[in-house]
């Protein structure tokens, strides 16, 4: 039987579902796969470490890692190559090992892009506003542009952080279609948005909280939300408590980990299946 030994990398993981979503669609697929979680917070390590545990990972035989916050961008200088869409996003979700040398790939674009066709297929997309501009937020970004979107107003707890991605964004996608804006502006520019996108910490299990007053969504915003444990937030919560439209988590996670998977194994998983298995995993 072929064996694959894959793990994540990441703060405050515990909670992850990665490794049952991962392990369960390798026994579906006859294969031996063992998924580990190299949490940082129990290592009492940073997220500038990341690359050494990716040069300890490779000598301890695995054949690829996932990553998570806060490593996405500081295991960049770490690999020996990026694939066209992790260079240009400037963010790692992925690495595989092909003989002593380290890729990065973004599977977190292509996870969200698939999600939100599916979740909010006929959403609208003229002006969007989202939280966060870190790893995971310059993917979510870089998916709603190519999927069509308008203009997106980048706002992040690090203003420079924000001018950064929207710089990168209309440097990539044209002049307009992102801006950076404060955490100030957020009562001027929700109430003219279409959809909100929530790409933070913020909400999970670690992180409790909303990202934003409550009282700023309307009900002509959808709301997407990156985290999915817990699967509802408050935000989503609040947000369909006003009769937004909402997309959780549980999506974009099948999704990209899809993608992963293909990546580490050269196998197509069944997303549908997938999506069975976080259904089941998220209530048990």
């Amino acid at each position: 039987m072929t064996s694959y030994l894959v793990g994540l990398i990441g703060s405050g993981i515990g909670p992850s579902l990665s490794p049952a979503l991962h392990e369960r669609e390798a026994r579906h697929l006859g294969l031996h796969y063992v998924y580990r979680l190299i949490d940082l917070d129990d290592l009492g390590l940073a997220a500038g470490d990341a690359g050494e545990l990716v040069r300890t990972a490779r000598r301890l035989g695995y054949d690829g890692l996932n990553i998570t916050h806060p490593c996405k961008q500081t295991v960049i200088p770490h690999l020996d190559d990026l694939s066209g869409d992790a260079a240009t996003l400037g963010a790692v979700n992925t690495v595989v090992f092909e003989g002593e040398r380290a890729i990065g790939h973004n599977t977190d674009w292509t996870g969200f892009a698939e999600s939100f066709a599916r979740g909010l297929p006929d959403a609208p997309t003229g002006r969007i506003v989202q939280l966060g501009a870190g790893g995971a937020g310059a993917a979510v970004a870089h998916a709603l542009l190519t999927l069509g979107a308008d203009e997106i107003a980048v706002v992040d707890a690090v203003p420079a952080r924000a001018q950064a991605l929207a710089g990168r964004l209309a440097a990539r996608f044209g002049t307009g279609r992102a801006r950076p804006a404060g955490q100030a502006d957020l009562a001027e520019v929700l109430p003219r948005a279409d959809g909100l996108v929530h790409a933070t910490p913020t909400g999970m299990a670690h992180h409790p909280g909303t990202p934003l007053p409550a009282d700023l969504l309307h009900p002509g915003l959808w709301v997407a939300d990156i985290v999915y444990r817990p699967l509802e937030t408050d935000l989503l919560r609040h947000a369909r408590a006003l009769g937004c439209r909402t997309l959780d988590g549980g999506g974009m996670v099948v999704f990209q980990a899809a993608h992963a998977f293909h990546l580490f194994t050269g196998r197509e998983p069944d997303t549908e299946r997938m999506l069975a298995h976080l259904a089941d995993l998220i209530t048990t």
